[in-house]
């Protein structure tokens, strides 16, 4: 009985729904008209007829657009109205309830309907946001919505849509009921998508400074680390790579230094999660050669080839989102996903072959020239019996003592007759050896790179999953590195309204490198030091080949050689990282989205250093064959309990085993709504909103496992001297460091665009974060932006131009962005330490509470202003690109050092004291020079010139600091700012003079701890570099595609490696500057290069070090860091589909690349010197020549 109800009501309300609209349509069709015309063109007529009617008239441009009318009629309906228009035309007209449609008399009725699609991009499958939908020959039209959805209602079946998108290719089809629309991208124009990471925006609507990079057009085959592609291929990104190990990250800037103290380096986010360092490593102690180097990079972990796209976020509309995370820039990697409807199987292998390095490229004396020096110094009191006998280093001479030294009571005889015959054959051996230490160390092995994907997809779900498998034998001993990758991208749409999106990502790496040791700094003698350092690079350019590679010579009083130090001294590094994300979306209503991203990232590093029994490291603490090398090794230990005792070593068998375990755990959740709304075809509207919480935990440990026997099965074998010792210097053999970092965020951010052509954007971000200080002031920080475009060539004045300028768009923004500044400073409480107090002897023994720093509670984030003005032009339907954008920045409130009065509890304390600014130009040019159906010629060019300048600093850096490394901060200088020791030529005696702080003319009386008088240093210029950027150019003819890619890098300084010493040994490789040395009184008139000073000079004057110390730091030993490098020439052919689908393949392609091919132009005085690399020993190793083959293939 109930269903009957429900039936018979059903019926009454069709029924009543239906009488409804009839009479309204019968009202209408009753109402009188009015309207006149003169000679007027029947499109414009209907479309004022639409608005005196209240009709929409539906009709094809191209049936009524040679057609006028002239005539007026009074008080008429819509039916006599539309026969005096049409009158004798052989036009119909049918009248359908609120609509009318004009046809042709030879064509068929047409029939109404309402139009449902869907439009999403060719090139990853992802919706359109705000594409044009467009009724062709009218103005009637649709936005599509945040899913790339629209809906046109009452569209006749022979009207033809016009489906348009910035940066596409528009097409136009015929309308159906039911249509999906792909749109291939446009490749000369703009990339108009921006990801943020947190949302996607129609490029339209925004109004920020950013740069899309597709990764498969920047990636380098054969470069697993894929951060170093992004050099030369965005304006306003500077690249150095000052190492070339993997898993070193290069030195990025995005619009150069934001910070004094800090880092300045970006934030990187992969799929919407910041990806943070298992270890903050400094981007100034990238350079370092350090072990920690090794895991400095947050994507080391990521598969090239899982990568979809990068986004740069430059300025602050850009990054503002991201607040204080954001002040030096962002780098968005999107990952690849799978596409509905398609499935492919694709394998990526790349084989690299690595050149060694050659001396012909370096200004290093030969065995021949080497040996002429020896003898100089061998003349000069150097390098006889009773010096070098036991010295702590000794090469060739000292090799041939220790022969006539040598008796063999079995032959009964010495490994070398002590006569000058055989002393003198013994060196001529040696002066015609010439060693290529570079042919030993290096070699030419071909590192592979495997990556195996599967894509699949339907319209409720799909799947991106990779594998990849990269194996690299080394490129120098001990330098080999395995690395396994996995990756899932799952996507399910549950319902129409709700989707689930899981991604997991797992890496695992197992790399070897030599052993090293931290490097320092001598504050005294300005002399940089590097313990047991056998880096092969630094160890093939600094050491003489004179040498046998077979033979054992000395170093730190022990035999030492370095194929054998190299198997017995090296670092083992396991990294595991594992990452877990997902993210679910609702849409409670049609405009309105709930979204929900959780993740959760683990990284766990293991560096074993392992320093065996039998190396070089272990003997030297062992090393005492007599008195006198007993009395000199430093690595000996004298019991201060035992009144005239003797050193002893306190390892006597075994060696080392250190061990350092970094691990990181993440956790990140993010809860946002977003609204997205178009109102009366002409009014967008944008609102995007949510919190965001962080956790970061690190721990690190360290252990040095003394006496490891390795011989042994590694059975440890200690004495209680090295504890006894390692306690009465208060050093530590264990050290255990926690961080915990906390960090919540409230954001915002709303865009209102009027038909596309006006844009305003605000966004705001509040946060706080458990680092800063106590107050709500200083831990709590308000960040916002605003900004506006323009999209002229959107405006009908732009027609009659668009065939010659196709796209201007034109931006302005201003925000405030901000820091935490520098990963060392954390007071926001008192932080106070427990210590073991130092006491001279062992049965003395306590611990203490040092107050390292008093709470600074308004220590607070460092904070930026910035001002971008940009535009982009497409000219000759976007066959000519320019995309420009001028900024200025005011950091201010930056993190510095100021001297106090003490009441405090402190006389230097962290604050808020500093301040800089900086402005810069950047733009790219990309043209589209030929193209036609069988060749195809592109163009593109990238320019970028930033400065900065310290406005407001209290410096309390030494002379050492201001010359030494990557360059310091002074107020009125740039940021990274390197300074020069004044040299003033040669004297008489041909050694070094310098102005010293006092003004006077030197040659050793020089205090490198100096903090007040700085004036004497000379400014050579900045560290980084001023002017970046690049010159491409991609031909493609039939299937071959020709890539040539040129980068240069202008306006910055480099110091030259320090190679002059007071003494030498014959272990030490010269350069050929020694050539041209001072040899006798009146050189210094012709010649810079310093005299090698003897033993009676050293003598005389103890502090001698400091004058040849003070020459590496001088004004003669700078050079310009410009260069102009050819970065990648590529050569590939993709197969014909046509040919390879017979077998069943999709897709083919082969590709031969050379990467870093040469140097097209650096300064002279480099000679050899790589502008991008700091020699500086450890585990650093500069980016070498490759040639790389690739095979893609698909499925």
């Amino acid at each position: 009985m109930r269903r009957k109800w429900h039936l018979l009501l059903l019926i009454c309300f069709l029924y009543v729904s239906s009488a409804l609209v009839t009479a309204t349509a019968q009202t209408a069709l009753q109402a009188k008209i009015s309207i006149e015309f003169s000679n007027e063109r029947l499109p414009s007529v209907f479309k004022r007829l639409e608005q005196v009617s209240g009709y929409k008239v539906l009709f094809t441009y191209d049936d009524v657009k040679k057609y006028t009318v002239s005539g007026s009629v009074r008080d008429k309906s819509i039916q006599e109205v539309l026969n005096m228009i049409i009158g004798n035309k052989p036009l119909d007209y049918h009248i359908e309830g609120q609509f009318i449609t004009i046809t042709s008399k030879d064509s068929v009725q047409p029939k109404i309907f309402d139009v449902i699609g869907t439009v999403i991009a060719q090139e990853d499958g992802l919706p359109l946001i705000g594409a044009t939908v467009m009724v062709k020959g009218s103005k009637s039209g649709v936005l599509t919505d945040m899913d790339g959805h629209f809906r046109m209602e009452k569209v006749a079946s022979n009207s033809v849509l016009q489906f348009s998108y910035i940066g596409m290719v528009p097409q136009e089809l015929k309308a159906t009921p039911q249509m999906s629309v792909t749109l291939a991208s446009d490749v000369q124009t703009l990339q108009e998508v921006v990801v943020t990471g947190m949302q996607k925006m129609d490029k339209r609507l925004f109004t920020g400074a950013a740069t899309k990079l597709d990764a498969s057009n920047i990636k380098l085959d054969g470069m697993p680390e894929i951060s170093r592609a992004l050099e030369g291929r965005a304006a306003g990104v500077s690249v150095q790579n000052v190492s070339g190990t993997f898993g070193t990250a290069p030195k990025i800037r995005v619009r150069g230094a934001t910070s004094i103290y800090g880092s300045s380096k970006p934030l990187w986010v992969v799929d919407g999660v910041i990806m943070e360092d298992v270890t903050e490593v400094d981007a100034d102690n990238l350079s370092s050669g350090d072990a920690v180097t090794l895991i400095s990079s947050a994507i080391a972990g990521l598969n090239a080839d899982d990568i979809e796209s990068f986004q740069i976020l430059k300025d602050g509309s850009a990054t503002s989102i991201y607040g204080a995370r954001a002040m030096a820039g962002v780098i968005v990697v999107t990952t690849k996903k799978g596409k509905a409807g398609s499935s492919k199987i694709t394998y990526t292998g790349e084989y690299t072959l690595r050149t060694k390095p050659t001396y012909r490229h370096f200004n290093i004396l030969n065995s021949q020239e080497q040996m002429s020096v020896y003898k100089e110094l061998q003349n000069a009191g150097y390098l006889n019996l009773a010096d070098v006998y036991r010295a702590s280093n000794s090469g060739i001479y000292g090799k041939m003592f220790h022969l006539i030294n040598d008796y063999d009571p079995k032959n009964d005889s010495f490994g070398l007759m002590n006569t000058e015959e055989a002393c003198n054959a013994y060196l001529r051996q040696a002066e015609y050896r010439n060693t290529d230490w570079f042919d030993i160390l290096f070699s030419n092995s071909i590192s592979q790179n495997h990556a195996l994907s599967f894509s699949t997809g339907t319209d409720k779900a799909s799947y991106y999953t990779s594998l990849s498998i990269m194996t690299d034998p080394g490129w120098s001993k001990q330098s080999n590195v395995k690395r396994y990758t996995a990756n899932v991208n799952a996507l399910y749409h549950i319902t129409k309204t709700l989707s689930l999106n899981l991604i997991s990502n797992a890496s695992y790496r197992k790399q070897k490198a030599p052993g090293t040791l931290s490097s320092q700094v001598d504050p005294v003698s300005g002399e940089v030091k590097r313990d047991f350092d056998i880096n092969p690079y630094s160890f093939a350019l600094n050491t003489s080949r004179t040498m046998d590679a077979n033979e054992y010579y000395v170093r730190n009083f022990a035999p030492f050689n370095i194929l054998h130090e190299l198997d017995n001294n090296f670092i083992d590094l396991n990294v595991t990282d594992l990452k877990f994300q997902g993210e679910i979306k609702w849409k409670p209503f049609k405009k309105v989205e709930l979204a929900a991203l959780g993740a959760y990232k683990t990284s766990i590093t293991t560096q074993s250093h392992s320093i065996k029994d039998y190396s070089n490291q272990a003997w030297a603490f062992r090393a005492m064959d007599d008195a006198t090398m007993r009395d000199a090794n430093p690595w000996l230990y004298t019991d201060p309990d035992n009144a005239n005792s003797l050193p002893i070593s306190v390892l006597p068998v075994g060696g080392f085993y250190r061990e350092t375990k970094y691990s990181m755990d993440s956790y990140d959740f993010r809860g946002t709504v977003s609204y997205n709304d178009v109102f009366k075809d002409q009014h967008i509207f944008n609102f995007f909103g949510g919190m965001e919480v962080n956790a970061v935990n690190r721990d690190k440990t360290w252990f040095n496992g003394v006496g490891m026997q390795y011989e042994m099965g590694m059975l440890p074998a200690y004495e209680y001297q090295y504890f006894k010792q390692g306690s009465e210097e208060n050093s530590l053999y264990y050290t255990v460091d926690r961080t915990r970092q906390r960090e919540v965020s409230f954001f915002g951010t709303a865009t209102y665009s009027w038909q596309g052509k006006y844009t305003l954007n605000g966004t705001i971000r509040y946060e706080g974060s458990n680092k800063l200080g106590k107050s709500r002031s200083a831990r709590w920080l308000p960040t916002w932006n605003l900004s506006t475009a323009w999209n002229a060539h959107e405006e009908k004045f732009w027609e009659p131009i668009l065939p010659y300028v196709s796209n201007m768009t034109l931006k302005a923004s201003y925000s405030l962005t901000a820091d935490r500044g520098p990963a060392a400073v954390s007071n926001s409480r008192a932080i106070i330490q427990s210590y073991n107090v130092w006491r001279p002897f062992t049965s003395i023994k306590e611990s203490g509470l040092m107050m390292v720093n008093v709470e600074n509670s308004g220590l607070t984030y460092e904070k930026k202003h910035e001002l971008n003005i940009g535009a982009e032009i497409g000219f000759l339907n976007n066959r000519i690109n320019l995309a420009a954008d001028w900024y200025r920045r005011d950091n201010f409130d930056l993190i510095g050092m100021i001297n106090t009065k003490g009441t405090g509890g402190e006389l230097t304390k962290f604050a808020n004291v500093a301040s800089m600014k900086s402005h810069g130009i950047e733009f790219t040019l990309s043209t589209q020079n030929i193209k036609n159906k069988n060749f195809s010629w592109n163009t593109d060019f990238i320019f970028s010139h930033a400065k900065n300048e310290v406005t407001e600093l209290q410096a309390n850096s030494s002379v050492i600091s201001m010359i030494s490394g990557g360059g310091f901060a002074m107020e009125g200088y740039p940021v990274r700012s390197l300074f020069s020791m004044d040299f003033h030529g040669l004297n008489e005696s041909g050694y070094p003079t310098f102005i010293n702080e006092n003004g006077e003319l030197t040659v050793s009386n020089i205090n490198f701890q100096e903090q007040e008088k700085k004036d004497h240093l000379v400014y050579e210029g900045p560290t980084d570099p001023t002017i970046t950027g690049s010159f491409g150019n991609v031909l493609k003819y039939k299937n071959f595609m020709l890539n040539l890619f040129v980068t240069y890098s202008f306006g910055n300084v480099i110091r030259l490696d320090p190679v002059f010493h007071n003494q030498y040994t014959d272990l030490d490789a010269m350069p050929r500057e020694f050539i041209n040395r001072w040899t006798k009184s009146g050189d210094e008139q012709y010649t810079n290069i310093p005299v090698i000073a003897d033993k009676r000079a050293n003598q005389q004057d103890p502090y001698l070090s400091f004058a040849y110390n003070a020459y590496n730091y001088s004004t003669a030993r700078i050079a310009k860091g410009d260069f102009i490098r050819m970065k990648e020439i590529s050569l590939t052919y993709t197969f014909p589909k046509t040919k390879i689908a017979k077998i069943g393949i999709s897709d083919l392609s082969l590709k031969l690349q050379a990467t870093n091919a040469f140097l097209i132009y650096s300064d002279k005085k480099l000679n050899g010197q790589d502008p991008e690399f700091f020699n500086t020993g450890g585990v650093a190793t500069p980016t070498p020549q490759q040639y790389t083959l690739t095979l893609r293939l698909g499925i």
